[in-house]
């Protein structure tokens, strides 16, 4: 079998690992700076592009920019595709995303390898993708790539998408030369996906405070995001008598607050808030602000405390309008509820890891990933390895050496069973 541990191309991994890490890399830390479109999004690709070439792969680009290295063992045949993003948060560790497109590339090489000397065990083809703008830090929604990819995003509707300065997704990838001319897979292309696959750091810490190393994740977290427009008017913040005024930054300040207590109307543990991005105008020191737009999202394992903070938050925003004389309108939302991964991938996954004898254990994501949209459309296998602390969106993020090679040495004996018909078959 290929998943063994102590792979002979564990070196080569860490020594392109090592290459990779340097893309967009924040000065004194061991963190990173490579937004999508961005000029170190475009160096990575690049670089990603020719790996993948070195080993057969061709590389194609679909209209969204999503980048796809496809290995055609059986003319004709469905692929398993496997992979995760490679762009990252304004400042942020080099192992969240990118950890799974690399991983995904040395088990499709390993599993090449097999597969060449043995091509009786190949009933489908291999393919990594390295997803478009998973993040969503420039470009709004997260998941854009695989959204287009899976229908639930129109095409014309990303692209035309600005970031904070106005640059369209057309423009920055356009610019980056990595726009395709049509679809990869579905449409004219004639190719298909059997089965999906990714794997990516935890983000949380409960792995290795239970000393788990490879992660089965069986479901999601339900989330409800929203990008709210609060709105005032403009006054002198000197002058102005304060019973006069209408001051959308309170009203925002509000929203932030409430967005916080609303975890303590719950059980511990059953509700994570946040507003992560704030956006006032003018933004100058001497004008009471006439606009606000913040981001508030809602996490959480139940769907029905996902409902409940809904409405409480609503009525926190009926309250603000009213008290504060400001107008709060919902100008964006984006949602899914706790939804399991399928249970024969979650199956599969753990024989792997029995079969390496590899500590496992089932853990839901409260995270989103582009697997949350591949889920819905073909077999999908999620897998997780350790973050140290739990640390993430931070420079300071770390998984060790030993838990990204035993994620490869798994990821390969998934990816080795899915290229044998394994989950097709079972849906069948």
């Amino acid at each position: 079998m290929t998943e063994t541990l102590g792979a002979p191309n564990d070196q080569a991994f860490l020594t392109d690992w090592a290459t990779h890490s340097a893309f967009g890399a924040v000065p004194g830390t061991n963190g990173v700076d490579r937004q999508a479109g961005s000029a170190a999004d475009g160096e990575q690709r690049a670089w990603f592009a020719q790996l993948l070439e070195s080993r057969g792969f061709t590389v194609l680009r679909d209209e969204i920019g999503n980048q796809f290295g496809l290995l055609e063992l059986v003319p004709g045949a469905p692929y398993v595709l496997t992979g995760s993003h490679m762009d990252s948060q304004p400042t942020a560790g080099r192992f969240d995303g990118a950890y799974g497109v690399m991983a995904s590339a040395y088990a499709c090489f390993r599993v090449a390898d097999e597969l060449r000397a043995n091509p009786a065990g190949a009933q489908f083809n291999l393919a990594v993708v390295n997803w478009f703008n998973e993040e969503g830090s420039r470009f709004k929604p997260s998941m854009m790539g695989s959204s287009v990819f899976t229908g639930k995003l129109e095409l014309a509707e990303a692209l035309a998408t600005p970031d904070p300065r106005g640059t369209t997704v057309a423009e920055a990838m356009g610019g980056l030369g990595e726009l395709g001319a049509g679809p990869v897979f579905g449409g004219a292309s004639g190719r298909s996906v059997a089965s999906y696959a990714e794997i990516h750091v935890q983000q949380g810490r409960s792995m290795e405070e239970d000393g788990v190393t490879i992660g089965l994740v069986n479901a999601t977290w339900a989330a409800h995001k929203f990008e709210f427009r609060v709105t005032g008017e403009q006054a002198h913040s000197g002058s102005t008598l304060m019973p006069e005024r209408r001051d959308a930054l309170l009203g925002a300040a509000r929203l932030v607050v409430a967005a916080r207590e609303l975890v303590d109307e719950f059980e511990p543990g059953q509700l994570h808030t946040a507003c992560g991005e704030l956006n006032v105008y003018p933004n100058s020191p001497v004008v009471v602000a006439s606009e606000v737009e913040l981001l508030l999202d809602l996490r959480s394992p139940d769907a029905e405390v996902i409902r409940a903070a809904h409405a409480s938050l609503m009525a926190t925003v009926e309250r603000v309008q009213r008290e504060d004389r400001v107008g709060i309108e919902v100008i964006a939302e984006h949602a899914w509820d706790q939804n399991p991964y399928p249970e024969d991938g979650v199956e599969l996954a753990r024989a792997v890891a029995e079969q390496l004898d590899l500590t496992h254990d089932r853990v839901m994501t409260v995270a989103g990933h582009d697997s949350t949209n591949m889920k819905d459309e073909v077999p999908t296998v999620m897998l997780f390895v350790p973050s140290v602390n739990g640390v993430s969106h931070n420079l300071a993020e770390y998984t060790r050496d030993e838990d990204l090679l035993a994620g490869i040495a798994h990821l390969t004996g998934v990816v080795e069973r899915l290229a044998a018909g394994a989950l097709v078959q079972a849906a069948a």
